[in-house]
Parts: C-alpha cells; structure tokens; sequence
C-alpha cells in the first residue's frame, strides 16, 4: 500500500485493484476515528454513497473500521455529494464520507471526506490519515466498550431537498418552465424532480433508473447527446445534467446547445454582481477556463481569479477571499453563500432563477461570451513521469513560444488516473490544434522509450 492514496479530490480507483480493496477502506475508517477521537470523544461520522454497486461493500468495509476504532456511524443512503457536504455541517457531524468515484464509470469507486465544518478535508488532514493508513503499527482499535454505534437517517434526503428549494429567492418560481433532467443513473436520480416540482416546473427525468452497474453509462454530463435530443424532442426551457455524484452539472439550452461550467459561472457571476452580490467583484475559477470568459468579466469590472486544476483548490482560494462565486469549466460550479463544494442542483436552481426573473431564454442567459477555440486532449502514459523528462519539456515550451501573446498551453496530470491532459487555447483553432498535437506526440514518443 506504499502508492499515495489520496489524490485531488479523496481517494478513487479501481475496485479491487491496488489499494482498492475492503481491508484498505477498513483501515481507512479506523485512521479517520483515531484522528478524530483525538479532537472528540465519540465522534460521529456520516455516510452517503452514489448508486455503484460496490458501494455497499465499500460502505460495510468503512463502518467496520470507524467502529472498531470508536466512532459512531449515521447512514444517510444514497445522496448527492453535496448534500453530504451540507448534511455534515448542519447535523453537527464530526466527518462526512461520500463513497463515490464521481463521474469515472462503475467499475471504479473511492470516497470523499469532509470536516464537521462541511467542507473536505485539507492536504493536511488528508496526509495525517493516510500516514496512519500505511503504517499499521499504529494501533487504532479500541476497548469494545468503547466501540462505536450505526444510527439511520434515511430522512436526510428530504431535508436536503427543502434547503435546495429554499435558496431561490423569495417570490421566484418555475411555473410554466419545463426542464429535462439527466441524473446519470446517480446519486441525483431520486431527489432532483422534487426539488424543480416543489418551485413549479414540469420536469421530464433521464437517467433516473440506476441499477448498480449503469451510473454515468452514456448518459449524464458526460454524455449529453440524449439530453439535448430530449429537450428538442420535449420543448423543453432547460436541459440539466449530472454527473454520478450530482457535483458536476452540464445545461443545454432551449436550441440543444450543450452550455459548460465556464458560461454557468459567468451567467451566475453577472447576475450577482448586477445585483451587489459578487463579493470581492471575484470569480474563482481554474487554469483551464476560457480566455473568453475572462474578457467577459473583465468588461463588467469583475476579475477572474485562477487557481490549480480541482474543485478543492478553487474552494480554498473563495474561503481565502471570502469569494461566493466559482467554479470549474468541467462544471463543478460552487456558490459558497449556500454550500460547501460543488453542486449541481443548486447551480442549475440559480440559472432556472435568473431566466424565470428575467424573463428570458437558456440560450441568452448562457451565452456570456464566445469562447475563445480551446483543444483538450488526453493521453495515457505507463512510465512514472513523462513530463519531467526534457524532449517533453521542450515540447511544451516550443509550443508555449509558437502561440506566444495568441493563446497559451496548459498541460497536467490527472490527480485520479494515469493521463495528461494537453490544453491549448488560441484565436485561429489550427494553432492550437498544433500545439497539443506536437506535446502528446512527444509524450507519447518518451514514454514508449522509459
């Protein structure tokens, strides 16, 4: 179990394979209790997990750990990542646990952690648990009198769904809009109609029937062909899509135009701060976001403040500034005036709000700005690092000096899996298809030779 467990965003990765395994996630929750029961006696720790079918063997596994070590248990079920966020700070937990692998097909899955103050654990408290996963020296077990107990609360569905609802503003509702909702056969599937019923709309659901093996499988914001098919098909205001966890969201507007997380977080970042919300005149959002979006912002005053690729880190940055508004072009948008990471439900609530006070269409609300053309591609590698090698780093600068002050070049690693992703943005698309052509051609070279 030497490899490094946590990666940007909790622990993920195949089930069964590596460190993925029940004996890991019993460790787990034994070095979660013990860090805990060293701030609070009998510390109490809720769990939620999306619709994979591994979840519950992971969620067993982790119970086990938490109680040998003397922690309490509360089973929330299946629920959205944020609610879980959300549900840990307001129901007076010591930890949150999402058992989740996000928007990664089935086969996969891992867990999230959050402090009692809803938000994930810091770099910090993720290294102090871990470092006592990988040394099993550390005794963690306690007396069996002291071990801890399983409560259920199957009811923190619905209230999570009554604090969604409550965050639109007082008088707005959504009678007359029609929105199709595609929860990814996820952890969204059973709480996303209530919350858009409750405010009025009429909605049609998609991927609403998980059965285990099926979550995020063609359909959700990964995949949003049939969303935006249904909402020609359905005529339909609003498309709405989920990732496996409900953290990330994806909007298609009333013309089957597929909108991502950096027209989202512009449309919510004007409308606040038209209306002296915007904190800081500051959106938070990271290094792959759109140069379009910055210039748009920067035209109604409001800056655009960058962070690390990873929800985590533009988090961190909003409680630095105390920002409200921000978010990842992925759509993991976060609105820190009401929760703690990102949050699909809520995100697409406030658009549905701006369109309904408005009175305008999906298509003129999320049409910010033009994008500036942006070319992502992704490749795997098997060698240990293929970016520090230097016909790589000459590669990236070679093509950093050819679009020069005309675009630029982003090019990292996955914090959850072994790929690079190679971005390059510039104003004619053939130069930036260019430039990421010629890094991966050079990565894939250098990793065939290590």
């Amino acid at each position: 179990m030497a490899d490094q467990l946590f990666g940007t965003d909790g622990i993920r990765g195949r089930v069964n394979e590596g460190a993925i395994r029940p004996a890991m996630f019993v460790r787990f929750g034994e070095a979660l209790a013990h860090v805990l029961l060293s701030e609070k006696v009998a510390p109490t720790v809720l769990i939620g997990r999306d619709t994979r079918k591994s979840g519950e063997m992971i969620q067993s596994a982790i119970e086990a750990g938490l109680l040998n070590a003397g922690a309490n248990v509360v089973r929330g079920g299946v629920l959205p990542t944020p609610a879980v966020g959300w549900l840990t700070k307001h129901s007076g937990a010591s930890a949150g646990l999402m058992i989740t692998a996000s928007h990664n097909p089935y086969p996969d899955n891992g867990v999230k952690a959050f402090g009692p103050d809803g938000f994930k654990l810091s770099g910090a408290q993720q290294d102090q648990i871990e470092a006592i996963i990988q040394d099993q020296s550390v005794e963690c077990n306690v007396d069996v009198a002291r071990m801890g107990s399983v409560f259920e609360r199957y009811d923190y569905a619905e209230e999570y769904q009554k604090f969604a609802s409550g965050i639109v503003s007082d008088g707005v509702r959504f009678d007359g809009m029609s929105v199709c909702v595609d929860a990814a056969n996820g952890a969204g599937a059973f709480i996303a109609r209530d919350v858009f019923e409750k405010l009025g709309a009429n909605v049609f659901m998609l991927g609403c029937e998980p059965d285990g093996v099926n979550i995020n499988l063609k359909c959700g914001a990964l995949h949003p062909e049939k969303l935006a098919q249904a909402v020609l098909d359905q005529k339909s205001h609003l498309g709405i899509g989920f990732d496996g966890d409900a953290d990330r969201i994806l909007l298609v507007d009333e013309t089957g135009q597929v909108v991502d997380g950096d027209q989202i977080m512009g449309a919510i970042g004007l409308d606040y701060h038209e209306q002296g919300l915007l904190k800081g005149n500051t959106v938070v959002a990271t290094i792959m976001s759109n140069l379009g979006l910055e210039a748009a912002l920067r035209s109604a005053g409001i800056t655009l403040d960058r962070t690390k690729v990873g929800d985590r880190y533009v988090v961190e940055r909003m409680r630095e500034g105390g920002f409200v508004v921000g978010g990842e072009q992925s759509g993991h948008v976060v609105l820190a005036e009401h929760v703690t990471t990102g949050d699909a439900i809520i995100s697409a609530l406030k658009i549905m709000e701006i369109m309904a006070r408005k009175s305008k269409p999906a298509s003129e609300v999320l049409s910010v700005f033009e994008p500036v053309p942006q070319i992502l591609k992704n490749v795997r590698f098997k060698s240990e690092d293929p970016l520090e090698t230097e016909q790589v780093k000459d590669a990236i600068n070679s093509a950093k000096d050819q679009l020069s002050t005309n675009g630029r070049v982003v090019v990292r690693k996955s914090g959850t899996e072994p790929v690079i992703r190679v971005m390059a943005e510039a104003y004619a698309k053939p130069d930036a298809e260019d430039a990421v052509d010629k890094i991966i051609q050079a990565i894939e070279q250098t990793d065939e030779m290590l």
